[in-house]
């Protein structure tokens, strides 16, 4: 919002949230009524019915714009500015399609009441010429001295200012103005069309290529990337007054008092408003290569409509943690209006994409501890989780995609790679060990950050608020980390129950944790609290169950009143619970507290962060993230990955935990609460 907001700052439909589309109904069912309710009275027209496609078009034309912008902009090659965008700026710019609304209902009251606005032919070249004309001449002139006089003082505080409180600007950021400036701007615009209208000379094709335009021209302004080759203002040196770059948008962003222009520079050149140093931020900017990320975490998409949830889909949607039922408001229609662009959405990704991808580029400022500035980068395999679980060909399809994400990153220079989500595991691929094996004189760490997750867990269960004593029931499987987080427990003096098929099965596990051979006298009272599930009884003790993302339900409905779950999986175990049985929509028990998987709480150092990890909430990473970063803040040699075993004396728990508080981070123990549904994974 401006700094000072004046009249006609909020939009009109504000309050409807998200039913703001309805605005259009009205129209979209009268323009497509003549196809079946046709009258002597009334003819069908062709121009009229196609104004709901042409709104949907320039829907997708701004987020294909979104989309590639966050992809280029992510790998830093050809970005023009490096400031960060956050949180902030994704919920001040996620009214977007207001202006498609306005321009919409404008452009269908135009048709329906102006004399010649309706039944316009497909094409007329008159109409198409003095379009062009009437633009060059009349618009940006008018839009030049509009622009200047709302960098006014008075202008700009209650209007504009609201503009540019985006500097690293997004594509969508060309629309953001308040709605008193959108009709400025309207009027503007509507010079060449309604000339066409009072004309004669309109034109279905005119009148849809000009407002592509506009949008093409604002979209590529804004979207912080050069891409326009150098030959073409060499070979065609005249192209430099009628076609800005987005480097030359860029730098009245910041510097405020420069290129005034709309899209052609001419004005700026004739009444002497250029940025001196338009020519060098073009051609620098042209130059920059790719930056060489010092962290690279791999992650992958959960289900097929967890696309849009990337930061590479949806904005709005990236910034909000993904859930699934009434929680996502958008569910409705990403679930049963967008379902055949997600099916085909799915084939194209995994049948094209053969490698990983770049999702998100952070920046790591650690200037108070190690004065180290991390370049991180989020890279994403294209396959979702149900094919990590399918079959043992696409392991070996998946395993192959991992392979060459951390060769690729060895040989982009990266100090760390992290294992996220199901990248990972012990029969996926040894919990990272079978790409030591393979390739033994790997420079990049491979962190699979089993030593910060099992910290994170530790502490939320030791620092637990409860009269009764404690008593973990390890009710997942006995993973690395279960094993991990079994062990520091049972060393703390807590009991720690574990549910085997057999007895030789639980002295098979208890001699793995605790060898007889080197068995101090705190390993053998440490022994002492692993107990069988066959000869453990409540006596009235809270019990703590840590539970993996093959949990059941049936389980889950099983365990006493008042029971805390904490999941050591980097998947929700309720992710893949169905209904309460006893109708209840909610799939979470009321009586029982959930944690959320381990995750902490963001530095503000930890720059450019604008979208959600999966479930968590905003500024909350995974500890598999964190320990990657972590890893290479402390300079650690060796792996952080492979197959689990016990050291004497190992501190690695207490020392990562004490790395990560030193560097800002804080541990995530807040419940998830009993009245959402947790996202499917």
């Amino acid at each position: 919002m401006a700094s000072k907001p004046g009249i006609l700052t909020e939009w009109p439909w504000a309050t409807l949230g998200r039913f703001k589309y309805i605005l259009l109904a009205p129209f979209v069912l009268d323009s497509l009524s003549p196809l079946f309710f046709e009258s002597d009275t009334r003819k069908w027209d062709l121009s009229y019915s196609l104004t709901f496609p042409f709104l949907l078009w320039r829907v997708i034309h701004n987020q294909i714009w979104i989309s590639f912008s966050r992809f280029r902009t992510s790998k830093s090659k050809n970005r023009i500015l490096d400031k960060s965008i956050e949180f902030e700026q994704v919920d001040r710019e996620s009214n977007w399609d207001d202006n498609i609304i306005l321009q919409g209902l404008m452009f269908y009251l135009g048709q329906k009441y102006l004399e010649g606005g309706s039944h316009l032919p497909l094409w007329r070249t008159d109409g198409v010429v003095m379009t062009i004309l009437l633009h060059t001449g009349p618009v940006e002139f008018l839009y030049y001295w509009l622009h200047r006089s709302l960098h006014h003082h008075f202008l700009y505080s209650r209007y504009h200012s609201h503009h540019h409180s985006s500097i690293a600007t997004e594509p969508i950021t060309s629309v953001i103005h308040p709605f008193g400036e959108h009709l400025m701007y309207f009027a503007l615009f509507m010079i060449p069309l309604l000339n066409m209208v009072f004309t004669g000379t309109g034109s279905i094709v005119a009148f849809a290529a000009y407002i592509t335009y506009i949008d093409f021209m604002n979209n590529m302004g804004h979207c912080n990337f050069e891409f326009i080759p150098s030959s073409l203002f060499t070979t065609f040196p005249f192209l430099k007054c009628i076609f800005y770059t987005a480097s030359y948008h860029s730098l009245h962003h910041t510097q405020f008092r420069t290129n005034y222009a709309l899209f052609m520079p001419m004005y700026d050149y004739i009444y002497g408003t250029v940025d001196k140093s338009s020519d060098e931020l073009y051609e620098t900017s042209l130059k920059r290569a790719e930056e060489s990320p010092d962290v690279v975490h791999l992650t992958h998409p959960t289900t097929p409509d967890s696309i849009y949830h990337l930061r590479l889909g949806f904005a709005s949607l990236a910034s909000e943690p993904y859930t699934r039922g009434a929680n996502n408001k958008y569910y409705f229609i990403i679930k049963w209006v967008l379902w055949p662009l997600t099916f085909l959405w799915s084939i194209l990704f995994q049948r094209m994409l053969s490698h990983t991808f770049v999702l998100e580029r952070n920046i790591f400022d650690d200037h108070q501890v190690t004065k180290k500035l991390l370049q991180v980068q989020t890279w994403a395999i294209p396959r979702y989780s149900n094919q990590y679980k399918g079959l043992t060909k696409q392991r070996g399809t998946i395993n192959s995609l991992i392979e060459k994400a951390i060769l690729d990153a060895d040989k982009a220079g990266a100090k760390v790679i992290s294992l996220g989500l199901l990248n990972q595991g012990g029969e996926m691929n040894k919990n990272g060990e079978v790409y030591i094996q393979k390739h033994p004189n790997l420079k990049i760490k491979i962190v699979d950050g089993s030593s910060l997750a099992a910290s994170i867990v530790l502490n939320s269960i030791t620092n637990l608020k409860t009269q009764q004593q404690v008593v973990v029931m390890m009710r997942g499987r006995l993973t690395k980390l279960a094993c991990y987080i079994a062990l520091a427990l049972c060393q703390r003096g807590i009991q720690v129950v574990v549910k085997l098929q057999s007895t030789d099965d639980f002295e098979k596990l208890r001699s793995r944790f605790f060898s007889t051979s080197s068995a101090s006298q705190a390993s053998l009272l440490a022994a002492n609290n692993l107990i069988p599930s066959t000869k453990y009884s409540a006596h009235g003790n809270r019990q703590v169950w840590l539970v993996d993302d093959e949990f059941s339900s049936e389980e889950h409905m099983s365990a006493p009143k008042e029971t805390i779950f904490i999941p050591y999986s980097q998947i929700p175990p309720w992710s893949n619970f169905k209904k309460n049985p006893k109708g209840a929509a909610n799939i979470l028990r009321k009586d029982c507290v959930y944690y959320s998987t381990p995750a902490m709480m963001i530095p503000s150092s930890l720059e450019n962060v604008h979208s959600c990890e999966n479930w968590l909430p905003r500024r909350v990473m995974s500890a598999w993230r964190v320990a990657g970063m972590l890893h290479a803040l402390e300079d650690w040699e060796g792996h952080e990955c492979g197959n689990w075993f016990i050291k004497e004396n190992d501190n690695m728990i207490d020392k990562v935990w004490a790395a990560g508080l030193r560097h800002g981070f804080r541990p995530y123990y807040l419940p998830v609460p009993c009245t959402s549904a947790v996202i499917a994974a």
